[in-house]
């Protein structure tokens, strides 16, 4: 029977690593997330094997069929600008699982003294499940904090104690650090007090919230991903400690992928991991230019007649979506537009930064659901060098990913991040509703470019106001 386990095991950890290989890629992405579902559902049945007791097998499937009903609907109904979200949360009870597990361990072992293998008590085996405690616990609340700051239950802009805040949270890992020794040192004689246990759940997830309050939405992608990291490190963590080669490698496959993208995301913005978690930049509601500019700055205004000239006279027309496109449910509208444009020779590409909207492949996701062409989408390293044999760019509701001040700017809160170079093109269109500044609460020059025309409204409806006129011509 144990042959039989390890089998299935062995199998699902294939799924696992051929699904995750299909999500590389748009075209594959969907045939990837089945195939590791699938894999996940086979180790499901390896673990019910494993464990044989009918009364455990009850309690698994009862609470699996919780899950279920709880889980669905809003994975089902909710809207692509809820994604990252959804996501956040998701990620936390992931979490908050692995700290339930190693806390049901501590009792189930009467505080560790139970655990053993072949050659008796492992100090290993304690220092994981500590581990996965301490991470799981942080992992579990700052992801609330961080869909509570996409919701906009909080504000997006960074909330802290200013210079008090670091020393706080080293307080707070240092105290969740000496509460797992002393932990750890009970499980060597007569057991733990449990108190002390709480004491590292409380005091890490205290640590998740004062960690993720004080980083602004600008950075909130990098940080989802590094939390599924972290998550996926514990629940690894949590695996060696029960002994449970299912959840050692799934934990180990999150926590490698979530640090490969967060490193890439971070590199992304030009930005270290350290800086990010460090706080402070980034914030949804800064103060943004009026509507009639900033200064001595004015933006032109255009109408939807006016671009639909400009784009029925190019050659080769750069779309930009960003967040904005996506509250604005605007992507079918762009595709209509694209047809029509390339009905008359016109070739449309769209250009995607990689931390465009609120996490990452969000654009990719968003512009796929419309039926865009995965060909014509071009990441930012891609399309660079074409924006200056452009034409017309139009930008829907992207700010920071096209601000130039990230490149000419030294006082700039976001110098040196890469951004796409919009402003090379003959024409760009910015569609707006307002001159308001995005995320990062970074005022853009864009807006008030030479070449820079806006179009104020709901996107959507301008889009197909844009193409009523195209028709028209």
């Amino acid at each position: 029977m144990e042959i039989l386990v390890y089998a299935l095991y062995i199998v699902a950890f294939a799924m696992f690593i051929l699904g995750l290989s299909g999500l590389t890629a748009p075209r594959s992405a969907v045939r990837g997330n089945k195939i590791a579902a699938a894999g996940m559902a086979v180790a499901f049945v390896a673990t019910l094997i494993h464990i044989r007791e009918t009364s455990s097998w009850l309690i698994i499937i009862a609470a699996l069929v919780v899950g279920v009903i709880i889980g669905i609907p809003p994975a089902r109904k909710v809207k692509m600008t809820a994604v990252p979200q959804l996501v956040a949360l998701f990620n936390g009870v992931g979490g908050g699982t692995v700290a339930l597990i190693a806390w049901g361990e501590f009792i189930e072992s009467d505080g560790f003294t139970g655990l053993h293998v072949a050659s008796g008590p492992v100090l290993p085996l304690v220092i994981a499940s500590l581990f996965a405690a301490i991470i799981g616990s942080l992992s579990f609340w700052g992801s609330i904090v961080a869909f509570m700051k996409l919701q906009q239950i909080l504000p997006g802009h960074p909330l802290s104690v200013g210079r008090l805040q670091q020393p706080l949270n080293a307080i707070l890992f240092l105290g969740s650090i000496i509460a797992a020794v002393i932990v750890g040192i009970g499980s060597v004689g007569s057991g733990a007090d449990p108190v002390w246990f709480g004491v590292i759940l409380v005091l890490a997830g205290i640590l998740g919230v004062t960690t993720v309050l004080p980083i602004g939405g600008a950075d909130m992608p990098v940080v989802i991903s590094l939390l599924n990291a972290l998550t996926g490190l514990s629940a690894a963590a949590a695996g060696l400690a029960l002994n449970n080669i299912a959840m050692i490698v799934a934990g180990m496959i999150v926590g490698a992928s979530g640090s490969i993208l967060t490193n890439l995301m971070a590199k992304a913005m030009n930005r270290s991991i350290l800086s990010i978690v460090a706080g402070g930049f980034g914030g949804g509601g800064s103060k943004g230019a009026s509507a009639a500019g900033s200064g001595d700055q004015i933006a032109k205004s255009t109408s939807a007649a006016d671009a639909a000239i400009k784009l029925a006279y190019a050659n080769q027309v750069i779309v930009v979506p960003g967040y904005g496109l996506a509250v604005a449910q605007a992507q079918h509208a762009v595709k209509d537009m694209a047809k029509v444009l390339e009905a008359r020779g016109i070739e449309v590409k769209y250009a995607i930064h990689p931390v465009a909207g609120r996490m990452p492949g969000h654009m990719n996701v968003l512009l796929a659901e419309a039926d865009v062409s995965y060909d014509a989408m071009k990441e930012m390293d891609d399309i660079n060098d074409e924006f200056s044999r452009t034409d017309v760019t139009l930008v829907i509701g992207a700010n920071d990913v096209t601000n130039p001040a990230a490149r000419t700017d030294p006082n700039s809160p976001i110098f040196g991040m890469p951004v796409l170079n919009v402003t090379e093109s003959r024409s760009v269109i910015v569609l707006k509703r307002s001159m308001s500044s995005g995320f990062a609460g970074v005022e853009n020059p864009l807006f008030f470019g030479e070449n820079t025309t806006m179009l104020f409204g709901d996107a959507k409806k301008s889009v197909a106001q844009v193409t009523e006129e195209l028709k028209a011509l």
